[in-house]
């Protein structure tokens, strides 16, 4: 495990935007394809207007690049919300990340993936012919959840069977649809979708490398918790991370005190 304090957001911005370009032009320059696994959020705006312009000004053929997306909102148990509804991740990541390619980079649109509400276990097999993740980009909910695998209490399920989980369809806790009406609908819960398709806990421990970015104050109680426990739990989804052979944590300083677990 790697932890990184940085001065800001700006600053982990950077960094996170270096790690993953690093990472990615490494083995498209060898003529090889990445997976790069994707987050939503405020957490990543800047970081990937960075990670476009770097692409671009560098002029980095992104036609090996496939994308994986950790979560799409759902309206029910089955259905997505629509690309035009106000809090899509399809529609975030077009606006923050894709489009902001330049033609000449050939990232084209089915490169993109989303977990499908319909059928999320398509997903998983499309991930795993492609050789699995070589990166997950990764936020931390306020309540420890990763992408929308949400807390669980340790009787009610095991810790293997929880690391296990695959793609699906799940129900939000309120504490996530509060936050997220207070974080991207200004406030609005009749905005915030109930269910939502999530990449399975299986398929983001299985990445070869974890990169999670954090810079809320309200995530310094789940990440304090994880630090100090030092073992996973499916009460913090985000525990899980701590064993994993290549974990970068980047947070920052203005906003989390870790001093006390570190």
């Amino acid at each position: 495990m790697k932890i990184e304090k940085v001065a800001d957001y700006n600053a982990m911005s950077a960094r996170g935007a270096e790690i993953i370009y690093e990472a990615v032009v490494a083995k498209l320059s060898k003529g090889e394809s990445f997976n790069l696994g994707l987050a939503t959020g405020n957490t990543m705006i800047e970081l990937y207007r960075i990670l476009a312009e770097k692409f671009n000004n560098n002029h980095i053929d992104l036609s090996r690049l496939q994308t994986w997306n950790l979560d799409e909102y759902a309206s029910d148990e089955h259905t997505g919300v629509p690309h035009d509804h106000p809090l899509s991740y399809w529609k975030y990541m077009h606006d923050n990340l894709f489009n902001r390619f330049l033609p000449e980079r050939n990232f084209t649109e089915c490169q993109a993936h989303f977990p499908d509400p319909a059928n999320p276990a398509i997903f998983d097999k499309a991930l795993a012919a492609a050789g699995g993740l070589d990166l997950q980009l990764l936020g931390i909910g306020f309540n420890g959840h990763i992408a929308f695998n949400e807390p669980m209490e340790p009787q009610t399920i095991s810790v293997k069977d929880f690391a296990d989980l695959p793609s699906r369809v799940i129900a939000l806790k309120e504490r996530t649809i509060n936050a997220n009406a207070a974080l991207t609908a200004n406030g609005s819960l009749d905005l915030v979708p109930r269910f939502a398709a999530t990449m399975g806990m299986r398929q983001i421990l299985a990445s070869k490398r974890e990169l999670l970015l954090a810079c809320f104050a309200e995530q310094e109680e789940p990440l304090t918790k994880i630090l100090a426990d030092k073992s996973p739990t499916p009460f913090l989804p985000a525990s899980y991370l701590l064993p994993h052979a290549d974990f970068t944590l980047v947070y920052t300083a203005d906003k989390i005190n870790l001093d006390s677990v570190l």
